[in-house]
């Protein structure tokens, strides 16, 4: 039996179960909010992060996520950006009661993606497996998360990413800068004011990068930098909650700036949005709404008439002002949840300098 049919029983086999997932035209809030938390942990209060072994699972949450994103280019210029994600979502709290290889708890979701920045063009992949009979899971020693082929593998050296989409594949090598970088308050990041909405979270914000891409039966070797982003939680929205507008930029002069804006449902800024500034250093200060305005500066509009602010006027502290935009429009995740996901460039507001890199996330519209 294919593995894609195999889930397709699961699943149904798991509503009789446990309550089923929401499903995927369901808003964010329902699928991040809390509903379905009885017998999981749940991010309540800060705790102590230790390294390596939080780069691994935490199977007591219902969701957690390993998301790669970055900026890379060939020894000419020619620049790529790619996205690597695996999403572990629990079914139920427990293992099942019955003993049998295709028994699951774990549904795994991934997604990866290629912008080609020459070529204004992008390509997404998308799998689903379940955690069982070997398709999909993570291991601690050594660490691996995978995906049927799709792999992560964590060392002492770093990352390895391994993901072939059939349209590209890459294999890349990554090694960090600096330090974990945790987010919100010592790594609690409440995303609501309803206890327990929050996730435990922390970013590597820099990680040298190199590797192979095969695109169009051509090799390329690229190099350039990337960005990790963990998560896991059982529940972070609110009801009033859409989503989210989040940034991930990499300065030339070595700062590197997360920020995320939850957009509740009638188009206002929860006051919760936050991020962080690192600086070359490693040292790492809040970003809050009243030191960062964001303001969008133009929009795109997909096909189905989705319209996403894909270019923004960023101010920090009143002072420094930053125009960030799109490489190319067209960067949307076409996938089972729809957002946009795609590299953009960072230039001084007045005299449209480059000053970074990164990655600009759009969803909930």
């Amino acid at each position: 039996m294919h593995p894609r049919l195999i889930l397709g029983i699961a699943m149904l086999l798991a509503a009789c179960e446990a309550p089923p997932p929401a499903t995927p035209d369901a808003p964010l809030s329902e699928r991040l909010g809390a509903t379905d938390t009885a017998g999981y942990a749940r991010a309540v209060a800060p705790r102590r992060f230790a390294f390596p072994a939080d780069h691994g699972p935490h199977p007591a949450y219902r969701n957690e996520w390993w998301y790669f994103t970055g900026n890379l280019a060939t020894a000419d210029g020619r620049r790529f950006g790619y996205q690597v994600t695996l999403f572990r979502i629990a079914l139920r709290p427990q293992p099942p009661d019955r003993a049998s290889a295709w028994g699951m708890r774990d549904l795994w979701m991934g997604h990866v993606a290629l912008s080609d920045a020459r070529a204004a063009r992008h390509l997404a992949a998308e799998r689903f497996a379940r955690a069982a009979a070997g398709l999909a899971g993570s291991q601690t020693d050594p660490l691996r998360i995978w995906l049927e082929d799709w792999q992560i593998e964590h060392s002492a050296a770093g990352w390895r990413l391994d993901v072939d989409a059939g349209t590209f594949a890459l294999k890349l090598d990554l090694r960090p800068q600096r330090p974990p970088v945790l987010q919100g308050e010592a790594g609690l990041s409440r995303k609501s004011a309803a206890p327990g909405n929050a996730s435990y979270y922390y970013s590597v914000p820099r990680l040298a990068t190199r590797g192979q891409l095969r695109l169009d039966g051509v090799e390329f070797a690229l190099d350039g930098l990337s960005w990790l982003d963990r998560e896991w939680s059982t529940s972070a929205l609110a009801a009033n909650q859409a989503g989210w507008d989040w940034f991930a930029l990499q300065f030339a002069d070595g700062r590197d700036l997360m920020y995320y804006r939850l957009r509740r449902t009638d188009g206002s800024t929860d006051p919760l949005s936050a991020g962080s500034l690192t600086w070359p250093d490693g040292h790492s200060e809040p970003l809050h709404a009243r030191r960062l305005q964001l303001t969008p500066a133009r929009w795109w509009q997909a096909d189905d008439g989705t319209r996403y602010p894909v270019a923004w006027d960023l101010t920090l502290d009143g002072s420094e002002r930053w125009h960030v935009s799109a490489v190319f429009d067209d960067q949307r995740m076409d996938v089972s949840v729809r957002y946009w996901e795609g590299m953009v460039t960072v230039e001084d507001a007045s005299s449209g300098r480059e000053l970074g890199r990164g990655y600009l996330e759009l969803a909930g519209y």
